[in-house]
């Protein structure tokens, strides 16, 4: 066994990094909002730069602009100066990610960045830097210390960094009225995407239509719900749903009576079944199929029965 508190470390860190974080509330200045308005009227895209650490941060921002209506490409800052320069556009924005405004690749890279004319935020953490010094805007991520107990390994700082990305990122989210829809636009084989997007009849239309008459015997009952496999069978009569059969039906009516020759759908099934109508989205059949405790939904357009979805179905893309 080591001879340190290994508990204690774990939340001595967690700690120190919630701190900087909430320290982090103090910096949100008039140079933040003014990021914000210029990010809202740029005609171009923000190039987020930054090398070791910082640059692994910056492309999470990126990441998370993308996903959230505000187009962002990344340019590591090593890689900029050997003729990564030409991603920057007349109308860009560029953010610099440094702790120390003073790497030598940020020394070497900046001074060709105000020669573009861009606007230049520093995201730094040392307000007296050559990054901050020549930046338009400062976003300022000081942190009191790192979590690494030599403080050196970038931790509290790359964890303000990541924070004061995601301010910004929600503040634009925000202030576009970024909605739920407009999310999955860009998240569509996601799973969220598909909570948002994908409709009952996207999977229901897959699987046929079981149905029976109410006056179905219990072989022809069988026969439907096993060639659909889908574990129950519409009750139809008049063009109407008047009932479901499901397997647990069947079942239940096996332990009721030791001869079933005599019943008919109308005997087994059960009254006012739930239904969905064709439009919903599934995660609404999903809702409805925990609220209720069942595995199946009937689904109906215009009140006419259109199909059957399962909870396999959600399963098999990933809803729950």
């Amino acid at each position: 066994m080591h001879n340190i508190d290994i508990k204690k470390t774990a939340i001595d860190t967690l700690e120190l990094e919630a701190a900087a974080i909430h320290n982090l509330a103090q910096f949100i200045d008039d140079d933040f909002i003014k990021v914000v308005n210029q990010i809202l009227d740029l005609q171009g895209r923000i190039i987020v730069t930054g090398i070791g650490k910082s640059a692994i941060i910056a492309q999470k921002i990126v990441a998370t602009f993308n996903s959230t209506g505000t187009p962002a490409i990344f340019m590591h800052a090593a890689d900029a100066i050997h003729g990564d320069l030409g991603i920057i556009q007349k109308h860009d924005l560029i953010i610099a990610l440094s702790k120390s405004g003073n790497t030598p690749e940020i020394k070497v890279l900046v001074p060709f960045l105000k020669q573009t004319g861009n606007t230049l935020v520093a995201m730094v953490g040392n307000m007296d830097s050559f990054l901050s010094h020549h930046a338009n805007f400062i976003l300022n991520t000081s942190v009191e210390r790192e979590a690494c107990p030599n403080n050196l390994a970038p931790t509290t700082s790359t964890t303000a960094q990541l924070a004061m990305g995601d301010a910004l990122a929600v503040c634009l989210q925000t202030c576009r009225q970024f909605s739920d829809r407009d999310f999955a636009k860009y998240h569509p084989g996601g799973a969220l995407g598909k909570q948002l997007y994908l409709k009952v009849s996207d999977l229901s239309d897959h699987n046929g239509k079981p149905e029976v008459s109410p006056l179905a015997s219990v072989r022809e009952v069988l026969i439907t719900i096993t060639k659909y496999r889908l574990g129950a069978t519409a009750v139809i009569d008049a063009d109407k749903v008047v009932g479901i059969i499901t397997d647990g039906d069947i079942r239940r009516m096996l332990e009721k009576y030791e001869d079933l020759a005599h019943l008919t759908a109308n005997d087994m099934m059960t009254r006012n079944p739930k239904v969905i109508k064709r439009e919903a989205l599934a995660a609404d059949a999903l809702h409805s199929m925990r609220q209720h405790n069942i595995s199946q939904l009937l689904v109906i357009q215009e009140n006419h029965y259109a199909g059957i979805i399962h909870i396999q179905d959600l399963l098999k893309e990933g809803i729950i």
